[in-house]
């Protein structure tokens, strides 16, 4: 049963207290604590700690992964520009399933119990609390997991030899997505590119939390329509 009225204890672990906020955890978590300490997830320490990532853990877990998947390819006789292709296809194939998941997955309204509580380990915590950086970049445990669908998903539209490279580019493309996402949140960009970038994304977080989807572009936002209007464009209507 969903408490009435129920309140958030932020001094407790929080992912078991949050579904009981039924339908009033959609305002509840678009409502963002700004605050580089995160918050408590699980008493367990365990759990506690599988929640916990350092940005770098993604380069260095994944990268060698990514390497190896190409390599498979180049032994099996594909040259530089085949592999090169087929990379840069991968990466493609990536920017396309992060506006997906982003956009169909990490924004779905939840309500339920276990819907909230799920949710809320998804992404919804992101959004409570953006600025938690132990909590930006995804869980290797679960990147692992992942990785098996996605895997079977390239194996089902390509040849065996192409594979291994197009998986390994879909990989690099999500490692660059997971830095470049800990970057527009704790970076302080001096050139243009990624000044505007982090603006895009933190107007996601800060302003208009339904449009916006793309983190590494907003290319995707553009083709589907989802590119949020600027300031200056709203005071004009």
């Amino acid at each position: 049963m969903i408490a009435q009225d129920f309140k958030v204890d932020l001094n407790k672990a929080l992912v078991f207290q949050v579904g009981h906020l039924g339908e009033a955890y959609q305002e509840w978590v678009h409502q963002p604590i700004v605050c580089k300490e995160g918050p408590r997830f699980f008493e367990s320490e365990f759990w506690e700690f599988l929640t916990r990532t350092v940005w770098w853990a993604v380069p260095v877990i994944w990268l060698p992964v990514v390497f190896y998947s190409i390599s498979m390819s180049v032994r099996m006789g594909h040259g530089f520009p085949e592999i090169a292709l087929m990379v840069f296809a991968g990466i493609f194939v990536w920017t396309l399933l992060e506006y997906t998941l982003h956009r169909f997955l990490f924004h779905i309204e939840t309500k339920s119990y276990w819907g909230n509580t799920i949710h809320y380990l998804l992404h919804g915590c992101h959004h409570k609390h953006p600025m938690d950086g132990l909590r930006l970049v995804f869980p290797p445990a679960a990147t692992a997991v992942l990785c098996v669908p996605f895997w079977n998903l390239v194996k089902l539209i390509s040849v065996p030899s192409v594979t291994p490279a197009l998986f390994g580019g879909g990989l690099l493309g999500y490692v660059m997505y997971d830095c470049t996402h800990y970057y527009l949140h704790h970076g302080q960009p001096s050139s243009d590119v990624p000044r505007n970038l982090k603006k895009y994304h933190l107007n996601h977080h800060f302003r208009i939390q339904d449009k916006g989807f793309g983190i590494t572009s907003s290319i995707w936002d553009r083709v589907f329509g989802t590119l949020p209007q600027s300031k200056a464009a709203k005071k004009d209507r």
